[in-house]
């Protein structure tokens, strides 16, 4: 399976996209950092229980099947923070990290939160859906069973059924992945063994569709393909809904835009507060020195009013390495 490595920045000082929210670039915002957090207690405190007490958590707050006699509706949540092993939890976490800070800073934590949890959900019932319909053709082909009498076969199965059960975040860390894909789709990201960066809505597409090959070719090999594909899915609805709604700003144009229009204020109000009202007593010098700095923060303003359009019409990718530097600077003032 690829690992995303990093986020590649065409060794400017860190893309617009995560230095325009952060003040600090080291500080994970609340939600990702909390979430990784209560991902890793909750792999650690499995490991402790089960060796201390001999109780699986797995068993506990894992999704199993809705037809289980041990499945509860809770598990729907709990299931996306239990992980089966160290690669499986290291993986999603090191999505979350890359991506999932990303997207929560333009987003913001109540957004980004509702969209993980909303998410991790979705990809359970699509599991849920997947694990029915895998089992119904299996007692079908033994048994010749309509729909209906599948689910009373089912209900007489229901303790020998508790061993599907599916745990991990990948579902939601899916999700994440392609809102990325979705807020940014022209940054250009690695994927190992690649050798290149490709763009985020290719790195998308192609996920997609491994997964969705995965799932019709290898049925049986204990992966939830159908639910990484899920979480995608109601996903993708998700954003196009939040897109097309009144009160939606949730794509990263419209939140970056509204970055670029603060920072033009901001911008406007420092070069009127340095310019001031001129002082008549003050010496000439002192005058053609405060005409030429107010010129030079006029050129500048004009300047960045300039990059700030072309971000607006033609995007982010757009602008040359010395515009990006020009903007970046700025920025930090």
């Amino acid at each position: 399976m690829c690992i995303i490595t990093e986020i590649f920045s065409n060794f400017a000082p860190t893309t617009i996209v995560l230095s325009e929210f952060q003040t600090n670039m080291g500080n994970l915002p609340n939600i990702t950092k909390n979430l990784l957090i209560i991902n890793a207690l909750a792999f650690i405190m499995m490991y402790i229980v089960k060796g201390s007490m001999g109780i699986d958590l797995n068993n506990v707050f894992g999704l199993h099947f809705f037809m289980a006699s041990d499945f509860q509706v809770y598990q729907l949540v709990t299931y996306m923070f239990m992980h089966a092993g160290i690669e499986h939890i290291a993986f999603n976490m090191l999505a979350l990290w890359m991506f999932g800070r990303v997207v929560e800073t333009v987003w913001g934590p109540r957004k980004f939160l509702f969209y993980y949890i909303f998410c991790g959900i979705g990809a359970g019932v699509m599991q849920e859906i997947a694990q029915f319909f895998w089992l119904y053709s299996t007692l079908d082909s033994q048994l010749s069973l309509g729909v209906f009498d599948a689910f009373s076969v089912m209900s007489q199965m229901s303790e020998q059924l508790n061993g599907l059960t599916t745990v991990g975040a990948s579902g939601a860390i899916y999700a994440i992945l392609l809102a990325f894909g979705m807020i940014f789709p022209e940054e250009r990201i690695f994927i190992f063994p690649l050798p290149i960066p490709i763009k985020a809505k290719w790195f998308v597409i192609f996920y997609a569709g491994v997964e969705l090959f995965s799932a019709l070719a290898t049925p049986g090999d204990h992966v939830a393909h159908l639910a990484h594909l899920g979480g995608m899915l109601f996903g993708f609805l998700l954003i196009r809904y939040w897109r097309k709604s009144i009160s939606g700003h949730y794509g990263g144009r419209s939140r970056g835009q509204e970055f670029f229009d603060k920072m033009r204020t901001s911008w406007e109000k420092h070069s009127r507060k340095q310019s001031g009202p001129t002082d008549n007593s003050g010496s000439y010098n002192r005058h053609v020195s405060d005409w030429d700095y107010n010129s030079r923060k006029k050129s500048q303003q004009e300047e960045v009013d300039r990059i700030l359009d072309k971000i607006r019409k033609s995007g982010y990718e757009s602008l040359t390495r010395e515009e990006k530097q020009t903007l970046f600077d700025q920025s930090g003032k």
